[in-house]
Parts: structure tokens; C-alpha cells; sequence
């Protein structure tokens, strides 16, 4: 079994390496749509897909570290 400083790095770790692949992605995938669905000049999904990205992780981030 882990001893907590070595789960606590792991837990973050994993919460480093999730942001990472979810902002990639987001970015990614709203280059794509905004590639597809020119409607406008200004790149719109570029901009909102990672933004709600890094709202969700900062609500798991506040969830999983307050205390119950």
C-alpha cells in the first residue's frame, strides 16, 4: 500500500497529466470546428472548449481537495 506523501503525488500528478490531455484536446478539437464551421472571423470553439475544460478541472480540483 502507498504511504500519503507518495498518494498525494500520484493524485496530483494524475491531475496534472488529465489537464494536459484535456487541453490538448479541447485545443485540438476546436481548431478543427472552427476550421469546419467558418462562420465567423474569429476563432469561437478555440476559445470556449478549453475554457470549460479548465472550469471542470478546477471544480474536480476544489472537490477533491476540501475536506469532508
Amino acid at each position: 500500500m502507498l504511504n500519503s506523501p507518495n498518494k498525494n503525488f500520484l493524485q496530483y500528478a494524475s491531475l496534472a497529466s488529465q489537464l494536459l490531455v484535456g487541453l490538448g484536446l479541447a485545443t485540438w478539437l476546436g481548431k478543427w470546428l472552427d476550421k469546419k464551421r467558418a462562420i465567423t472571423a474569429m476563432p469561437l470553439w478555440i476559445w470556449i472548449l478549453p475554457m470549460i475544460i479548465l472550469l471542470g478541472m478546477l471544480i474536480k480540483l476544489i472537490k477533491d481537495t476540501s475536506k469532508k
